[in-house]
């Protein structure tokens, strides 16, 4: 599944394995295309995702809003894998000890 948002180099491209969805994100996550990466990991009944944001070049508010919904929904049962900018706007919205971060 593509989401395509307002953004060209943005997309979200998630794959269902079992129970768990793996979305990959590059480019900008803003206000208006945080909700594509929301949905994109929020399909098939999934009960498990991983967020690959490491081709994520920039992550406002919305995102993190968006990424707090998805901890919320997935529990322990999420994992995200940042970008240097993205682990950056973690760390200065004081999300950086979450135990969904990953290296």
């Amino acid at each position: 599944m593509d989401q395509d948002g307002a953004e060209s180099n943005f997309s979200a491209t998630g794959t269902v394995t079992g129970d768990r969805v793996v979305v990959t994100v590059t480019g900008e996550v803003d206000m208006s295309t945080a909700d594509a990466m929301f949905r994109a990991a929020t399909v098939h009944n999934a009960t498990a995702a991983t967020l690959d944001l490491r081709a994520v070049t920039f992550f406002d508010s919305a995102a993190i809003h968006a990424l707090i919904q998805l901890a919320e929904r997935y529990g322990a049962r999420l994992e995200v894998h940042p970008s240097f900018q993205v682990r950056r706007v973690l760390e200065i919205s004081g999300l950086s000890s979450q135990p969904w971060l990953r290296d």
